[in-house]
């Protein structure tokens, strides 16, 4: 550290998050080096590594000199449809693995600090009336989930035999510009309004924005008191499901249609179809508290719930 200025590394630095953490940093006067599997075209304010595969034989010695931090985004993703003949040992491959070979090299090389963003699916995939908290018995119930809750295990083994520091951070639904998947297609239903048999629907669920991610990211890196510890990271504003639909429509300007379907007729026509899966995500809950980090490092998400759909919305209309 020169200066206040870190020299920190990031995998996964062309995704989703990786690309505005790393931006958010070098605007932050801090050093990054963005590592990430596809090979970048376009000019940014920092270097850029190419790394072709994350799994136990990576190298990473090359771009380990001299750096304070690594914050490790990079995995092998949830898949809705996984059609591996053995999920779990291709999420361990990456998620496993490839994190244990990562900071093993880290420490040799005298990296003081490793965030590690896990899944908030280490908790569980729904809450009934408390929220998760850190302090929970970890209950993951995919593969991919598994992976992530022994990528942290393993990580604290490490810190215990180097003296590294660790720090665990486990986001749920991250949304903002540049979001795929879910929330994406979400986004797109809400902005052709059509009819949403969702009116009924009375859960709630922690999201966190991009932004609000990034800035946690950052101080878990920077601050002395993070170190051994595990967040859950949130924008601290549960939204059930039509709450959510009506405020993307609104951020839209968009009319809102929902309709009062009764939970049974939109589970059995879920089964019916074979969607199961997204009717219980649509209709469950997932409640975080996120008031350790909060407390621990005086920690507040710079950015609204509402701020954040609408920046979210503001980008999906321009594209």
């Amino acid at each position: 550290m020169e200066n206040g200025r870190l020299r920190i590394l990031i995998t996964g630095a062309n995704g989703f998050v990786g690309s505005t953490l790393s931006e958010t940093l070098a605007r932050l006067n801090h050093q990054v080096i963005a590592c990430s599997r596809h090979k970048q075209v376009q000019e940014t304010g920092f270097e850029q590594v190419h790394i072709p595969f994350l799994n136990r034989e990576t190298v990473w010695q090359p771009f380990l000199g001299s750096i304070d931090a690594v914050i490790h985004l990079a995995a092998r993703v949830h898949v809705m449809h996984d059609t591996s003949v053995n999920p779990l040992a291709e999420f361990q491959e990456v998620n496993l693995h490839g994190t244990i070979n990562l900071v093993r090299q880290a420490a040799a090389a005298g990296v003081r600090r490793f965030v590690y963003v896990s899944s908030i699916k280490v908790n569980g995939e729904s809450t009934t009336d408390a929220a998760f908290t850190e302090s929970d018995i970890a209950a993951p119930q995919d593969p991919y989930a598994i992976s992530k809750w022994q990528a942290e295990q393993a990580l604290h083994e490490i810190s215990r035999e180097t003296g590294m520091e660790i720090v665990i951070v486990r986001p749920p639904l991250v949304y903002g510009p540049g979001v795929k998947a879910n929330f994406l297609s979400l986004l797109k239903l809400v902005d052709k309004a059509l009819p949403l048999p969702l009116g009924k629907v009375d859960n709630r669920r922690s999201m966190v924005f991009v932004g609000n991610l990034v800035d946690a990211l950052i101080t878990c890196a920077l601050h002395p008191a993070a170190a051994g510890k595990t967040y859950l990271v949130s924008d601290g504003e549960d939204v059930s499901t039509p709450a959510l639909i009506r405020q993307l429509a609104y951020a839209l300007n968009r009319p809102c249609r929902l309709l009062p379907v009764p939970l049974s007729w939109l589970r059995f026509m879920a089964g019916v179809v074979g969607r199961t899966a997204v009717i219980e995500r649509l209709t469950e809950s997932l409640m975080i508290d996120s008031s350790r980090i909060r407390r621990d490092l005086q920690w507040v998400p710079p950015y609204s719930l509402k701020q954040g759909l609408q920046a979210t919305a503001d980008w999906f209309r321009s594209n």
